[in-house]
């Protein structure tokens, strides 16, 4: 409960009030429009709210300081300070309606903007309800801080490194051991499927050849002889044919083929053959089986200067040559084993060998009967050349069994789809790059704020479900305590679909005006143009209406209400005589509920008809007047102002013209005022609050001798007269009404004759 208003200093109007004046479970609080009224109730929102702001923005207009307030209240000492933009403690037990009430939960001018929406959603839950809501909104908040931090980690992820992936995709990305083999045979299918003609068209390793020396054969040869010529003819005829002199054997060997038969003389000098003593070894050495000796160390010769020979040496280097362009070429698809062959010392070893054996042929060409065999040097170098022979063959297995891939290849090629293969390397080298040691803490950040955003929608999503249990309940008890209200309030209109909708920005309130069994929705957007809307259906006083309905329902709501100081700022604004009437009922009922209401107005009679029906035992009532240029706080006598202003008006013109004490010119600038109010009475529906003097006499003459005549002629002559001179001494109508000259004499009549009106 709010005890004493002790002190309000540089806020307002108040410059620096103190006061010890006491508050009582039912206070009223009377001020002119600008004394300060609404800062009372804005300070009292700012100390249920702990907001400052509702205090900061009110600091008076060239005050030193800032604002200060002290006020007593349940649960101090010490009492709640409001200083140096802060409250020294909470005192949450606060509701207030005013206009803030009514822009924050209702509507701004004429619009109901999403806030409004989300505002009277909350102020429909309560207290329990705004927990939960609460609850809901923190874990949203929660992942929206979580999205900003993955966005925020996402960003810190390479989109070079990520390539087509999303975030995502790439932080998904398995690890795996083998990363470069397995992109280098990615890189390699691709570039098969890319060549798929080429890959077809490729011939794989052809085989390496590189003949032998067939020593065997060789030796066999150069160890041949003629066993039918004994040893002593055979040095014989060499004898003789080393006498001849230089291609002797040939020039023999050449004459005995010219000797056809035997007995036949010697071809060269035609003697006779038969007393010869090497004729008949000539015939022997000479003979078929020699021939056959020579012919085969010749025919071994050639052969081993064929096989071994410059073509075919120079078709060995082509081999090669084509083994590593094959090489170049289908390395880029599989493994293929280097082509390691050191060609020139292949030629030399081979050379060398070739050497050895032709020389020890043309040995044995020279003497075919002559026994010979491989030297050491010749045997050695056939060594060496075996061993570069046996390197060659190791390279050709090597390339036989790289076959077996390439086969692989051109199978896999003459089938493989670019697309797919592209995208699996892709894959591959963003995963590795993913799992590198510049990104794998990244993308582990990217997943455990992932992780934790999962999280947070289960806990989002279990809230939330609590909530709409609690809704389901509150929702439709809420609507019909508004409509109970409205119906009390005399509201031409009243409230459907009273429903709770989740958005993005939160949950908000969605309900339905009903005028006339008409639905007007008011929710997510604006009406058409032309079409009934909020803005069009409901009156500045329907929608003052509608904001007492949605507070006084949630007091009903609220279970704390026997604790709450309730503050109600100028409810009957814009409110007609029913309504303000309805208000004070429902008021006074609040009193009986609330652990302290408190009324602020600058209506007198509304204030008066509080006063009169309350609990003379827990009423206080305090006036908000004018001191100097600001205002204070001092105790109202609600009694001298329950008589009503026409009476008081009525008194004081009597008073005038008995004793001519009363102040003339307050007597003045009543006139019109008095005027006013007996034309409100008497012309109810001719002359509603807000209706012009002149506005109205023009109707009356319009209507003067037909059935809807409201004066006469002569009265509105009077009526016209009486206006006139008032009007000298009215703000609205003289700007120097204040100084107007006043005739005793003229203002006696004129006080008069309005006396004289005003009793018709």
């Amino acid at each position: 409960m709010l005890n004493q208003l002790q002190l309000f200093r540089n806020i307002g109007q108040f410059d620096a009030v103190a006061s010890n004046l006491r508050l009582s479970r039912l206070t009223l609080v009377y001020a002119e429009n600008g004394r300060g009224k609404t800062t009372l109730a804005a300070v009292l929102r700012s100390l249920g709210s702990g907001d400052p702001l509702a205090i900061a923005e009110r600091r008076r207009l060239g005050a030193a300081h800032p604002p200060h307030v002290v006020l007593d209240c349940t649960g101090g000492p010490p009492p709640a300070i409001f200083q140096n933009g802060a409250w020294n403690r909470s005192f949450p037990d606060v509701a207030v309606f005013d206009d803030h009430f009514v822009d924050t939960n209702v509507c701004s001018g004429l619009a109901v903007a999403p806030g409004h929406r989300q505002n009277l959603h909350e102020l429909i839950l309560g207290s329990q309800g705004v927990a939960l809501n609460r609850a809901l909104q923190e874990q949203i908040a929660r992942i929206e801080a979580h999205n900003a931090a993955l966005r925020a980690k996402a960003d810190a992820i390479p989109a070079l490194a990520r390539g087509q992936l999303s975030v995502d995709a790439f932080s998904a990305l398995p690890d795996r051991p083998d990363f470069d083999r397995a992109i280098e045979a990615a890189e390699r299918a691709l570039a098969a499927a890319r060549q798929q003609d080429a890959v077809r068209g490729r011939r794989a390793f052809d085989p390496l050849t590189l003949p032998g020396f067939d020593v065997a054969a060789i030796e066999q040869v150069l160890a041949a002889g003629l066993p039918e010529l004994d040893a002593a003819a055979a040095a014989r005829v060499q004898e003789h044919l080393e006498s001849i002199g230089r291609n002797g054997e040939a020039w023999v060997a050449d004459g005995m083929g010219r000797i056809r038969r035997e007995g036949d003389p010697c071809p060269f000098c035609a003697q006779d053959l038969g007393h010869s003593p090497v004729i008949g070894h000539y015939r022997t050495y000479f003979g078929e089986a020699y021939g056959g000796l020579k012919q085969q160390v010749a025919t071994t010769l050639a052969e081993v200067s064929r096989q071994h020979g410059a073509d075919s040496f120079t078709g060995f280097e082509r081999q090669v040559r084509v083994l590593v362009e094959a090489r170049q070429f289908w390395s880029q698809f599989c493994e293929v084993p280097h082509v390691t062959l050191d060609t020139a010392a292949v030629a030399a070893a081979r050379r060398r060998a070739l050497d050895e054996v032709e020389a020890a042929l043309r040995a044995k060409q020279a003497a075919p009967l002559e026994p010979l065999e491989l030297s050491a040097e010749a045997r050695a170098a056939i060594e060496a050349y075996e061993a570069a022979r046996e390197a060659a063959a190791g390279v050709d297995r090597n390339l036989r069994e790289a076959n077996r891939a390439i086969a692989l290849v051109k199978e896999q090629a003459a089938v493989a789809n670019v697309a797919a293969l592209t995208a699996d390397h892709a894959s591959l080298v963003a995963a590795k790059a993913r799992h590198g040691a510049a990104i794998v803490s990244l993308c582990a950040d990217y997943l455990a704020e992932k992780a934790a955003k999962a999280a947070s929608e289960e806990a989002r999503d279990a809230a939330r479900t609590a909530l709409e249990t609690y809704r389901q309940g509150v929702f439709p008890s809420y609507q019909d305590a508004i409509n109970t209200y409205l119906g009390r309030f005399n509201a031409g209109f009243r409230l459907g679909r009273v429903a709770s909708s989740n958005t993005r920005a939160g949950s908000s309130c969605t309900y339905d005006v009903l005028i006339n069994n008409a639905a007007i929705p008011i929710g997510g957007g604006d009406a058409a143009a032309g079409q009934p809307s909020f803005r069009t259906a409901l009156s500045a006083g329907d929608r003052n209406t509608l904001g007492l309905a949605f507070f006084f329902a949630s007091l009903d709501q609220d279970p704390r209400l026997a604790d709450k100081i309730v503050v109600i700022d100028d409810p009957i604004s814009s409110l007609d005589e029913h309504r303000a009437l309805a208000t004070v009922n429902e008021i006074r009922r609040l009193a009986q509920r609330a652990g302290q209401v408190i009324v602020l107005s600058h209506n007198k009679p509304f204030l008066c008809r509080l006063w009169e029906g309350a609990d003379t035992t827990a009423r206080a009532a305090l006036a908000v007047v004018r001191d100097g240029t600001g205002s204070t706080i001092s105790v109202w006598d609600v009694h001298a102002d329950c008589i009503s202003e026409h009476d008081r008006r009525n008194r004081l013109f009597r008073e005038y013209l008995e004793t001519a004490t009363a102040n003339a010119r307050e007597v003045a600038t009543s006139l019109r005022f008095h005027l006013e109010g007996f034309l409100r009475v008497a012309c109810p529906e001719h002359f509603p609050p807000g209706t012009l003097l002149g506005r109205f006499r023009d109707v009356c003459q319009q209507r003067v001798g037909s059935a809807g005549q409201i004066l006469d002629a002569a009265d509105i002559e009077e009526l016209r007269e009486l206006t006139e001179y008032a009007n000298l001494f009215h703000h609205e109508t003289n700007a120097a009404y204040q100084t107007a000259h006043i005739n005793d004499g003229e203002l006696n009549n004129f006080v008069r004759r309005t006396l004289a009106f005003t009793r018709r």
